[in-house]
């Protein structure tokens, strides 16, 4: 608990500082719980539901969810990658991050290791630990990059896992298909050095908030053994509801035990199925997404705000978080100034990178607008 998640421990202090200043006078940028509403297509589909229930709506069903939702959801990802999938592919969870611990219990060995990139979601370290696993950390470029030649070194004859997320929490980076090339072409060498299969694990909830134009690279076509677990918590704005998948790539030799132990850890973890309510609505919105371009709208009046102040940053690709360069190398110092100043950010450690801190951008614009005035002085105090 001592390392628990930095992320929840500001959004705690931000609730305490609510209370002794006023809601209104503290500009929370901790936490990625979008302020948007989820799209029209979403309060459709539920009235429809709630005016015309059908019988047995709310009982148990197959451990992997409706045959209709994971229908869909294997309908929507062949459209997208060009690949046939179908519902057996595809396993209803609850969320990414339900799904992420379903992979790995059913995956990890003892003493496993996963590779992971920071900046990484503070999680994955509690995530591989649940399941006699640990992670091996690799370092960025100045781009939030992996770096291939520290990727290489890292992966060894106890790799199990490679898993990334793009776009990147905390960085809104996006991985391009040349560097998934490179990086899967590094995969199957040490699969052939060690004896073993590596696979590609994506953690990808923010695979639909993509700006200037961007597409976004399935790693389905560059690693056979390649998972996907994602949930709808960010591009249908429903974080409380806990609902996701995961995706097996379909042409996985291997895919059919694969597939029973991912339905049997989605049972014995104690998730036992994805919430039925929400499948029934999520079979109809797979091609539906909230608003991208009010996020890009955000992330433009922050980037240039902070950017003119003298704030270092990497423009965001992706997402709804930045990550800035602390004007001090003292992160959490920095942090402590800023929350002095009414504004919560969260500290780099806690993603692995010190030095620079996470500002989520998933807030109403009075928050965005308030919190400036705080960011120009804390920064002009370490000029």
């Amino acid at each position: 608990m001592e390392q628990g998640s930095w992320i929840r421990r500001m959004f705690e202090e931000g609730i305490e500082l609510k209370r002794q200043f006023g809601e209104e006078n503290i500009f929370d940028l901790s936490l990625g719980n979008p302020v948007m509403q989820p799209p029209p297509e979403f309060f459709e589909e539920l009235r429809r539901i709630a005016n015309d229930p059908q019988p047995g709506i709310h009982r148990y069903m197959p451990n992997a969810g409706y045959e209709e939702t994971r229908a869909a959801v294997a309908s929507q990802l062949g459209g997208e990658t060009g690949l046939d999938f179908g519902a057996g592919d595809i396993v209803m969870t609850c969320g990414a991050g339900g799904a992420l611990n379903v992979v790995l219990k059913t995956l990890l060995d003892p003493d496993d290791e996963i590779v992971i990139f920071s900046p990484f979601f503070v999680e994955y370290h509690f995530y591989a630990d649940n399941h006699s696993g640990s992670c091996r950390v690799v370092p960025p470029d100045e781009n939030f990059l992996p770096v291939m030649d520290a990727l290489k070194d890292a992966l060894n004859e106890r790799t199990k896992i490679v898993l990334i997320n793009s776009p990147n929490n905390p960085s809104g980076v996006l991985y391009s298909a040349d560097l998934l090339d490179e990086m899967c072409a590094l995969i199957r060498d040490a699969e052939a050095a060690h004896g073993h299969e590596i696979f590609l694990v994506s953690d990808e909830p923010y695979r639909r908030l993509l700006f200037d134009g961007l597409e976004y690279p399935h790693i389905f076509h560059h690693h056979e053994r390649s998972i996907v677990a994602t949930s709808h918590s960010k591009d249908l704005a429903l974080p409380g509801e806990r609902i996701g998948y995961i995706a097996v790539h379909p042409e996985y030799g291997d895919k059919g035990e694969l597939m029973d132990g991912l339905v049997f850890c989605n049972r014995t973890l104690g998730f036992v199925n994805a919430p039925a309510l929400m499948q029934h609505i999520v079979c109809a919105l797979q091609s539906a997404s909230v608003d991208v371009d009010e996020y890009r709208h955000k992330r433009d009046f922050l980037y240039d705000n902070l950017t003119a102040m003298g704030y270092k940053l990497v423009k965001p690709q992706g997402a709804f978080y930045m990550f800035p360069a602390s004007p001090t190398p003292d992160d959490v110092e920095f942090v402590a100034a800023l929350q002095e100043r009414k504004v919560l950010v969260v500290p780099g450690t806690g993603f692995g990178l010190p030095g620079y801190f996470r500002i989520s951008y998933c807030v109403d614009d009075h928050t965005l607008e308030g919190a400036l005035p705080g960011f120009e002085a804390a920064i002009e105090a370490y000029r």
